[in-house]
């Protein structure tokens, strides 16, 4: 990525007919690599299940922001004094990363997975994160002021209908076993995408390992208030530690940091699209691990989406790059 390339055209735009970026650095695509921490993501269910069905959600969510920034805390007063600069918009965006979709997220999808359990369908609360597409969008063009091209149509209706096929086995006699469960994976989705648009907000000024050392550390304060609103244990009990330890760091930390370094050069929209790889990753994953079996329309709403979100940054790759800000152009006023 460090590599001068030409610029590659987004598929979404600006009121102004530009990029919602300045024209100082220029970046490839990275499209894929926002895809390869969504696959990642996808891991996560090998990792939560034992742990969502042993601990209460609330203990599990604050045990990974523990973990995550007891791994971040050196670079914690750096980013203390980089959120000070900040404008107050961008101080509220990395307040509601933090505690909305990082803490609250977090703890309805692990609640979510601790009643699917209970019916060992562990697929439909992964891959109802197709509706983030859906809320990310709307929120773009609300608060980035994103205008979607044409062509972006092309990738995005593929993808929503392979996400379709995938979650359900049936795809025209459509029942949620456990409408909780369902219930709190959507509002998982729409707390992420909510992230992703604010994400791509704040990466104009705050450099990647800054927004995820905040994420995690006002996560932290979120996920106390999730610990203190649910009455769940604070204590893990040692034999979960290892589960935690590795679920905070491999799909959660460093996950976000190739996502956040993607991310400073992939608009919102787009980036939510290449997303679909999380529940994608996650199907493979209830079906090898997790004992999930999935149908022929499933499997065939699986293709989809990967082929989709490849197409995706296939083609992005092949157009002029998008002009990406310098997080350190312009000392970003005090708000």
């Amino acid at each position: 990525m460090s590599r001068p390339a030409p610029v590659v055209r987004s598929p979404v735009t600006t009121a102004r007919g530009a990029d919602p970026v300045s024209t100082t650095a220029r970046t490839r695509d990275a499209t894929l690599l926002v895809a390869g921490a969504a696959a990642l993501w996808g891991l996560d269910g090998v990792l939560r299940k034992p742990l969502a069905t042993a601990l209460d959600a609330g203990t599990v969510v604050l045990w990974e922001h523990v973990i995550a920034l007891a791994v971040l805390a050196p670079g914690l007063p750096a980013a203390l004094r980089a959120f000070a600069r900040c404008r107050w918009r961008d101080r509220l965006a990395v307040v509601v990363i933090g505690v909305g979709a990082s803490a609250v997220a977090t703890a309805l999808f692990t609640q979510s997975f601790a009643l699917a359990a209970r019916s060992h369908d562990f697929v439909t609360p992964l891959v109802l994160q197709k509706l983030q597409p859906v809320f990310a969008i709307a929120l773009a063009v609300v608060l980035l002021r994103e205008r979607l091209r044409p062509s972006y149509a092309v990738f995005v209706l593929p993808a929503l209908v392979g996400a379709w096929l995938l979650t359900f086995a049936d795809p025209l006699d459509v029942r949620v076993s456990e409408l909780q469960a369902a219930l709190l994976a959507v509002g998982a989705a729409v707390l992420w995408a909510g992230g992703t648009v604010l994400g791509r907000l704040v990466s104009t000024a705050l450099d990647p390992r800054e927004i995820t050392t905040l994420r995690f550390g006002f996560g932290l304060l979120g996920a106390i208030g999730v610990v203190q609103a649910t009455g769940a244990a604070v204590a893990p009990g040692w034999g979960n530690l290892p589960g935690l330890v590795l679920l905070a760091l491999i799909p959660g930390l460093f996950a976000l940091v190739v996502y956040y370094r993607a991310l400073r050069s992939t608009p919102a929209s787009r980036a939510t699209l290449a997303e679909l790889a999380f529940p994608a990753t996650a199907a493979v994953v209830g079906v090898l691990f997790l004992h999930t079996h999935l149908s022929g329309t499933q499997w065939l709403g699986l293709a989809v989406v990967a082929v989709a979100v490849t197409l995706l940054g296939w083609h992005e790759s092949r157009r002029p790059a998008a002009v990406v800000p310098s997080a350190r152009e312009s000392e970003p006023v005090r708000g």
